[in-house]
């Protein structure tokens, strides 16, 4: 592994040639959790053991370099397996939409099926697809696509090497693979709802073929302490550590906090925090889902919804209130912040992986005439001049107190500026 990550990073560092080969890159989600990240590199290394074109299989993790900090599980695991994040190439590194406007660019997708609205214009490249969400594109003959929806990614990876080249498998990889598996299916505990019948059959596999793999149980525990671990993080990194969004007539962030909401909300400033955040980044609307879990090791979910519009606020409560596709279970619980609803969520086998499609739904029907249900946004400009009194989050507020080794100097804000600086100016408009 580490020497086919180094001639990657060898052969990006050569200013690239327009008339030189291709590059067919394996692009994981934009959250780049643990799954994301084992299933681009351990896929794109199936691909360059296996393949025989001429071009280079690049795997590309799809978070700016300086953001692999706020990964802490994917950091921990990569030191447990003895890679150094020096290899890994990011999404900052490579320039692809030139690399498709010369023909030169192909894609394969692991964990997600569609591109988000910001990459529309690289779909053309898509070749391929792994993931196990819901399947949100149309198959086509010249793109194969793989969708099941077992617990994680990382199982349908890892069915495609046992079954085309198990030679290609040794230690290293294996434990990324087996890592990602057992985190993402919560230590394959049944009662988390997130594994199936075939993450079970894949991890025993790997458990059988390399008997020196760490234990299960430890395994999961260092690596789920690792990714819980938000000491030291502002709000607004803790915001953007594992953020999904969908775009729209409203602009949605729906992140995951790996804390109580008892302690999220009693956090100071919240409130100017949560504005400041939503004013800086183009966001209508702040999903937050909590999660923790109790001393049995049984998941425990809270969701709270911020915007600075009530009506808007009262709209998406009110849907996911009602939806039964899946039912969250929702039931309202006192906020200290008058700004925000929250709840328990008494589903809590329902992820936001389950969440998702619901916030896109919510979404689409609102586009579909401009209203849902009986509320309107009519009151979104009053609500937004008390809240502009509040100033943006400063930039030096991302690596003031923060103990990730220094800093993080190119925090994503950064990407994310430039990905919702169109939206701003349309609404400016």
């Amino acid at each position: 592994m580490e020497e086919f990550l180094s001639s990657c990073c060898g052969a990006l560092k050569e200013k690239p040639d327009p008339a030189g080969s291709g590059f067919h890159v394996v692009l994981g989600n934009e959250s780049c959790d643990v799954d994301s990240m084992v299933c681009a590199l351990t896929y794109a290394y199936f691909l360059s053991k296996t393949g025989r074109s001429e071009t280079l299989v690049v795997p590309l993790l799809n978070i700016r370099q300086s953001d692999l900090l706020l990964r802490s599980d994917n950091v921990h695991l990569l030191r447990q397996v003895g890679l150094s994040p020096d290899l890994l190439l990011f999404r900052d590194q490579l320039d692809m939409r030139a690399l498709h406007r010369d023909g030169r660019l192909r894609l394969t997708l692991v964990d997600h099926n569609v591109l988000p609205s910001s990459d529309s214009d690289l779909e053309g490249a898509v070749v391929e697809v792994i993931d196990h969400h819901l399947l949100e594109r149309d198959s086509f003959p010249s793109c194969p696509v793989t969708v099941e929806t077992v617990g994680s990614c990382a199982t349908l990876v890892t069915e495609r090497i046992i079954q085309k080249a198990p030679e290609i498998l040794d230690q290293q990889v294996a434990q990324l693979l087996y890592a990602a598996v057992v985190l993402d299916c919560v230590n394959m505990a049944p009662s988390a709802g997130k594994v199936t019948p075939k993450d079970s059959q894949f991890a025993a596999a790997l458990e059988s073929r390399f008997p020196a793999l760490p234990l299960r149980d430890a395994l999961f525990q260092t690596l789920q302490n690792a990714k819980f671990d938000v000491s030291g993080l502002n709000t607004e990194q803790m915001l953007l550590k594992d953020m999904k969004t969908v775009s729209g007539s409203l602009n949605v962030a729906v992140s995951v906090l790996y804390i109580t909401l008892e302690d999220f909300l009693q956090r100071a400033g919240l409130k100017a925090e949560l504005s400041g955040f939503c004013l800086k980044f183009g966001f209508d609307l702040l999903l937050l889902m909590t999660i923790s879990f109790s001393e049995s090791r049984e998941p425990i979910r809270e969701l709270a919804v911020f915007s600075r519009s009530a009506a808007c606020r009262q709209q998406v409560s009110h849907y996911l209130e009602q939806a039964r596709d899946p039912a969250l279970n929702l039931c309202p619980v006192s906020s200290p912040r008058p700004h925000i609803t929250a709840y328990q969520q008494g589903n809590s086998l329902a992820s936001r992986k389950k969440l998702l499609p619901l916030v896109k739904d919510f979404v689409k029907e609102r586009d579909g005439d401009g209203r849902l249900g009986d509320g309107r946004l009519g009151d979104m400009e009053e609500e937004e001049e008390e809240e502009s009194r509040f100033p943006p989050t400063p930039m030096n507020s991302l690596v003031e107190g923060c103990p990730l080794d220094g800093g993080l100097p190119h925090i994503s804000a950064l990407d994310l500026e430039e990905k919702f600086s169109k939206m701003a100016d349309r609404r400016g408009n």
